[in-house]
């Protein structure tokens, strides 16, 4: 049997989850797909996959042949593509890592289009708040919001996110109401991320003047969607991206804080290995973030701090 067929149909039964469903995207009968898989552990003389009547799993042997050769066969196709030899749709499943504040649904809608759009492609999202090694951790891509990407890495600028301070109406009540310079956040508590560091933030005022940002932590966290709901149980204010907050500001249950002040926003970049020979995949997902983020917009103008006042004290 021709190897390079017994790969593509492993990597067809591990993202389709079965023989029959990877058989009919090939073209070949479930039968022909398992002779090439089992040639294939037979070659390598190790089992790839646990099979049941109902389940198939990697072993240990195939997560690693898969991630490998999954690579491999991604670069032998790209370089195809590059040359003209072949005019397959995009197709394979394409990971990516993202920070968790993209748990939005104008971000899931911008999935679902590219999915409609492009539907051999399976999008296979990890979010999280740390910075993943893409080679070691196998991921095509990442999303990252710096202002400094890493000149080790190739970053596409994808489009532009602003950070607000916010919070509840009612805990600004309670703790005497909106403060009126950087200087007077320290009063209030705040949900800070663990996983950067806000230290050498600066807000910039009325006139270009640049103010640090100092904040009194009242609970670490490195999950962007607990410091919201955080955020909302009234335990503090914090500083968020406007993709997670534009809807809540919008309808009055945050209110942004110090409207006069802004942080410089950050670039969102999609963070990959190399251009050379890249897969159709990867540049077709790259090309739709870049038109579909860049022309997102915030909703209608939040509601500032400036719409809550203390409660009155008693005497």
């Amino acid at each position: 049997m021709d190897r390079m067929t017994s790969l593509r149909v492993f990597r067809e039964v591990v993202e389709a989850g079965s023989f029959t469903a990877a058989a009919g995207r090939l073209a070949m009968s479930p039968p022909m797909a398992s002779k090439h898989v089992a040639q294939l552990e037979k070659s390598l003389g190790a089992r790839l996959l646990h099979r049941s009547s109902r389940h198939l799993s990697l072993t240990e042997a195939g997560t690693a042949w898969y991630e490998q050769s999954r690579r491999a066969l991604d670069l032998l196709d790209a370089a195809e593509a590059a040359i003209g030899q072949t005019s397959e749709a995009p197709r394979g499943q394409l990971k990516v890592s993202a920070p968790v504040w993209c748990a939005t649904p104008r971000f899931a809608r911008v999935l679902a289009d590219y999915r409609e759009r492009f539907p051999e492609v399976l999008v296979d999202m990890h979010l999280e708040n740390r910075k993943v090694d893409l080679a070691a951790d196998g991921y095509d891509l990442a999303l990252r919001a710096t202002q400094d990407p890493s000149p080790a890495l190739i970053a596409r600028p994808l489009c532009r996110v602003p950070f607000h301070l916010a919070g509840t109406p009612d805990y600004l009540k309670r703790m005497g109401g909106c403060p009126a310079l950087p200087a007077d956040l320290s009063r209030l508590g705040a949900i800070v991320p663990s996983y950067v560091n806000l230290d050498n933030l600066a807000l910039k005022g009325p006139g270009g003047r640049m103010l640090p940002l100092r904040l009194t932590p009242a609970m670490r966290s490195d999950d962007t969607t607990l410091t919201l709901h955080a955020v909302h149980a009234g335990m503090g204010i914090a500083f968020m991206p406007l993709w997670l907050i534009d809807d809540d500001l919008a309808e009055g249950r945050l209110v942004r804080l110090l409207p006069d002040y802004e942080a410089e926003p950050v670039t969102l970049f999609a963070v990959y290995t190399s251009r050379q020979y890249m897969a159709p995949k990867l540049r077709t997902f790259i090309d739709f973030l870049s038109e579909r983020l860049d022309a997102l917009e915030p909703k209608a103008t939040a509601k500032t701090a400036t719409h809550v006042t203390a409660k009155p004290r008693r005497r």
